[in-house]
């Protein structure tokens, strides 16, 4: 008891006290709001890996579209549905995707 008592009456144990807390509870950059920025930055540095990926098949998708008309035309076809003059395109919708619609 009286070893706590002398330690909490020598004031350079009071100012490294008070500094853990202030640091831990008071501070802008306390070590919960720490936490919180290292899992928001590595959510944002998965993002970026997804995002790169993403660049590189979009860039290969478009020289390969640039490059081969007959790969031009599929995609037309598939993605806006676009047709020749003398055509007609059905688009066939499964009964789960009408269901979930409505």
């Amino acid at each position: 008891m009286q070893k706590a008592l002398s330690i909490i009456k020598n004031k350079y144990y009071l100012a490294l006290i008070l500094f853990f807390v202030w640091m831990l509870f008071l501070d802008r950059n306390d070590f919960i709001s720490q936490y919180e920025y290292r899992q928001k930055l590595s959510q944002i540095r998965k993002d970026q890996d997804y995002y790169k990926e993403e660049i590189i098949k979009v860039k290969k998708d478009v020289k390969e579209l640039s490059t081969d008309p007959a790969q031009l035309e599929k995609f037309a076809r598939e993605k806006y549905l676009m047709k020749r003059d003398n055509e007609d395109i059905f688009v066939i919708v499964p009964e789960e995707d009408e269901k979930k619609d409505k």
